[in-house]
């Protein structure tokens, strides 16, 4: 898949790879498809004061439906992608199951948790019992190009890491300074743009005080980012749409699960409650620190992982901001 226009040194390496493995190779143009649906709404939700989650989407929308697509064009029945996590068919109750990967370091079963039942019975993920240290060994033996290629650890689409100057380039408009505030809305100093600031940020706030302070929310109306202790970010409960189950279709009564709320984050112990067709309430055991509006909610049971939803709503500890603060 071209997905943007940098992305030609993957395509030269999986062409190298495809000549020497001898198997045909095909390039998909997607970029428009990607703007739309990923780098649009990466733009448009910072915008709005939320931090997005545009890998959940690009796998989504993107290499488990355009690409799945393509390759039915192609009279392809499955398609293998380089995703650490696993795939399992329990025949009880004949439903396709994700599993975290092995190499739980290289784990990215969080960013999967859209895939429907259809979906994963059409995908392979070859990598998922494997370390990376091996994949890499395995690619070096067969003199393939990219053995060594350096993990990124930045969005593909922005591998600089500076989405604030990412945004205003791709919109061609500067985000305004404003004005920090406590949560009282006295004025603390003067931010550089709403969008270079995320929940639970400490540094490069420039803030001469007592104790450190951290983000905790941006009002988008008024151009302030609220800065607060660290007790601020406590948050006990949370909203999330837009969800999917990959065990079961719909959540009948109360789930204790372990959810994760960030990426990279452990996760810790809730009790899980399906709303309506399209929402879940989630209350965790302990307050979770620095939830922010747009990353995924997902859920696990184990090594397994049982679905998830983006969080819209959430719902602090301390008692100064006991109302509900709206997405």
């Amino acid at each position: 898949m071209k997905l943007f226009s940098t992305s030609s040194a993957g395509i030269a390496a999986a062409e190298t790879i495809a000549e020497k493995l001898n198997i045909p190779f095909h390039i998909f143009d997607l970029q428009t498809e990607f703007r739309t649906r990923v780098i649009d709404q990466f733009v448009q939700t910072y915008l709005e004061g939320h931090t997005p989650n545009p890998c959940v989407i690009c796998n989504r929308f993107l290499k488990f439906d355009q690409l799945l697509g393509k390759a039915q064009e192609l009279g392809i029945e499955r398609i293998a992608t380089g995703h650490y996590a696993q795939i399992e068919h329990d025949t009880a109750s004949n439903r396709y199951l994700i599993k975290k990967a092995a190499d739980e370091t290289k784990d990215q079963s969080y960013v999967l948790y859209t895939l429907t039942q259809t979906q994963l019975s059409r995908v392979f993920f070859p990598l998922g019992t494997a370390r990376k240290s091996e994949v890499r060994d395995i690619a070096e033996s067969q003199g393939f190009p990219n053995a060594h290629r350096r993990d990124s650890q930045d969005l593909c689409f922005v591998p600089s890491g500076d989405y604030a100057a990412f945004i205003e380039e791709y919109t061609g408009k500067t985000c305004p300074p404003g004005n920090f505030v406590d949560k009282a809305g006295k004025v603390l100093g003067q931010h550089k743009g709403l969008i270079r600031y995320t929940v639970g940020q400490r540094k490069g706030l420039g803030i001469a005080a007592s104790a450190p302070y951290y983000v905790c929310e941006h009002n988008v109306k008024d151009n302030t980012v609220i800065l607060g202790s660290e007790n601020d970010l406590l948050v006990h409960s949370l909203t999330a749409t837009d969800i999917n189950f990959v065990p079961f279709d719909r959540l009948e009564g109360s789930l204790r699960a372990i959810v994760k709320v960030r990426y990279r984050q452990k996760g810790d112990w809730a009790t899980v409650r399906q709303i309506d067709s399209n929402t879940l309430h989630i209350e965790f055991d302990e307050p979770q620190k620095s939830v922010a509006h747009g990353q995924s909610a997902v859920l696990y049971d184990g090594e397994y992982l049982l679905g998830g939803g983006t969080i819209v709503q959430t719902e602090f500890l301390s008692k100064s901001s006991k109302k509900q603060k709206k997405a």
